[in-house]
């Protein structure tokens, strides 16, 4: 069938714009199916990640109920080797620390602690540090266990490393700069804690005083 004038036109039209322009669409639509490809590839591959690393991590979970530290200590390990990037990974560096701690392995639980800090997102991180500086307490590393606590937390852990601190300082007889601590993890934690008593305790013990609460204004 041949074609009337307005199709001939609209055709040449196509044609003089697909030699222009031909190259560089076909190569954006290439690019296009490329990275689609890639993002469903890279969804499916993080999916497979989390699935294999939740079997895993209920392994581990099994032996920590049967007091096996080896096996915890083995599947934590292949978890950070095979599954880092899951939030598995430090989960199970956190429950190896204990696992190791409970054994009499203080090395390990460091090591798994120190693993937590550097590959774990920002709450992993904040827990390992608070845990790491009190094995470090425990061995008298004052200094080590001060720079554990180095660096930002999310608010919701201030206090537990400002309470941390606190314990590092008063070890070390560093009394005024220990009740700044203490202070600064009163101010942090939450009234409703239970563990705000301990702090509490805790400053008091070394001749800080906790202020009493402000009574509410009565409304006008």
């Amino acid at each position: 069938m041949a074609y009337d004038l307005e199709e001939q036109e609209q055709l040449a039209t196509l044609k003089a714009w697909w030699e222009r322009y031909g190259n560089l669409t076909t190569w954006i639509i290439i690019i296009a199916l490329a990275a689609y490809s890639g993002w469903a590839g890279w969804n499916y591959y993080q999916r497979n990640q989390t699935t294999q690393a939740s079997a895993l991590y209920e392994e581990l979970q099994r032996a920590v109920e049967a007091k096996d530290n080896t096996k915890v200590q083995r599947a934590a390990t292949d978890m950070e080797s095979k599954f880092a990037s899951t939030a598995y990974a430090p989960m199970s560096a956190l429950v190896a620390a204990k696992s190791a701690f409970d054994a009499n392995d203080a090395k390990t639980a460091k090591a798994q602690l120190q693993w937590a800090i550097e590959h774990g997102a920002d709450e992993f991180k904040a827990i390992a540090k608070v845990r790491l500086a009190g094995l470090l307490l425990d061995e008298k590393a004052y200094d080590q266990a001060l720079k554990a606590l180095d660096g930002n937390v999310p608010p919701a852990f201030a206090g537990s490393v400002a309470d941390r601190k606190g314990d590092i300082l008063a070890a070390q007889n560093k009394l005024a700069e220990a009740r700044t601590a203490y202070q600064a993890a009163l101010d942090a934690t939450d009234k409703k804690n239970p563990g705000r008593q301990l702090i509490q305790l805790k400053l008091e013990a070394i001749g800080g005083s906790v202020p009493a609460d402000k009574p509410a204004k009565a409304a006008a």
